[in-house]
């Protein structure tokens, strides 16, 4: 086989799964409930995020939490201030692409 086979994990459990990370790209997979996210840190690359299903608040650099719903693709610069959460019942799933990749490997 030419190509490589990557899955997702399904279902509406939390998941942080980092798909592919090599020196192309790093691909993440996440989902999250209500009431979750990601605390307060710096991007460390280019962020493409695409909501998949479900609303994610976001607050970036000094602004106020934006709502972003299933269908938006953001594209965030590297060295924001972030912080992610799923405010909403539904369950959040998000595509996170990181291109070109950060130096460090994320843990």
């Amino acid at each position: 086989m030419v190509e490589q086979i990557f899955k997702l994990t399904g279902g509406n459990d939390k998941v942080v799964e980092k798909v592919i990370l090599d020196e192309n790209l790093h691909y993440m997979h996440v989902i999250i409930n209500q009431s979750d996210g990601f605390p307060e840190h710096f991007t460390n690359a280019v962020v493409y995020m695409t909501v998949v299903r479900g609303i994610v608040s976001l607050q970036l650099d000094d602004q106020d939490y934006y709502a972003y719903p299933a269908g938006t693709v953001l594209k965030i610069p590297g060295n924001t201030k972030m912080v992610l959460n799923n405010f909403n019942p539904e369950t959040l799933e998000l595509i996170l692409i990181k291109a070109p990749p950060p130096a460090e490997l994320p843990e």
